[in-house]
């Protein structure tokens, strides 16, 4: 007697735990009865037909999923090896049970694929200045692929660009190029700005004669340091050319001609 009712006491409670489920606040529940899709319940508490209904729990937080290493050959024939990240999750439990066998698996897959096509359309200055565009392109392809199976990728980030050596040494040589040819233009306006300062002087002090000898005497007063006995007075451009013009006018003396020696007659 008392064993019977144990019996149906724990077959109850048995029965009981069967179809009681809890799911939590991020998770969902997928029942099929019979093998057809009911549909998915949660979260909380919801109870089931005890071995009629089939219970799959799927969780809905974002999944970070690391894309391997993928080598490729860009579209201007350079091999790089780029490895990315992808964040997804999980919008419609019932398609991710459904219309896929495992869609974590499926979106790995899936994102290496599309990894190494998007390389391959790609050349290496875009990947390397543009990643913002390879991001997009990436992000946008992948989550058309896994909309069927009720996933949706929401970033796609390449992480990390692996050069060959012989590329990273023409790079390295072409920035060393890029910033001496800065260097030589940036050198180039100082002189063409210093010229244009240098004719606008010229222009002030023949305007002004007086300015040249303020010029002369703030020059001596920059040579005479202290204990120096050497002056120096700069002569004026102008007084040589007045002392040249004064020498060419002179009259130019004939010499006297020089007497020939008597010829000796043997």
């Amino acid at each position: 007697m008392y064993s019977a009712v144990g019996f149906i006491v724990l077959l109850l409670f048995v029965l009981a735990s069967s179809a009681i489920k809890i799911v939590q606040e991020y998770e969902r529940g997928v029942i099929f009865r019979l093998g057809r899709l009911i549909g998915a319940k949660g979260p909380g508490l919801f109870l089931i037909i005890p071995f009629v209904d089939r219970f799959v729990k799927v969780d809905l937080r974002t999944i970070t999923l690391d894309v391997p290493a993928q080598e490729a050959i860009t579209k201007d024939n350079i091999t790089v090896k780029v490895n990315a990240v992808v964040y997804f999750r999980v919008i419609d439990p019932s398609a991710s049970v459904v219309n896929v066998e495992d869609y974590r698996r499926a979106t790995w897959n899936i994102a290496q694929t599309t990894l190494r096509n998007v390389l391959g359309q790609s050349e290496l200055d875009e990947l390397l200045q543009h990643r913002e565009s390879i991001n997009a392109k990436l992000q946008q392809i992948i989550d058309e692929a896994t909309e069927p199976w009720g996933v949706k990728v929401s970033i796609v980030e390449v992480k990390d660009v692996e050069l060959p050596q012989t590329m990273q040494r023409a790079m390295a040589r072409q920035a060393e190029a890029e910033r001496e040819k800065r260097a030589k233009i940036i050198h180039a306006e100082g002189e063409f700005q210093a010229a244009v300062q240098l004719r606008n002087a010229a222009r002030t002090m023949s305007d002004e004669p007086i300015a040249i000898q303020l010029r002369y005497l703030q020059t001596l007063t920059e040579i005479a340091v202290e204990k120096n006995s050497t002056i120096i007075f700069p002569v004026p451009i102008d007084l040589l050319t007045i002392v040249r013009s004064m020498v060419d006018s002179l009259p130019v003396v004939a010499e006297p001609a020089t007497p020939s020696a008597p010829l000796i007659k043997a």
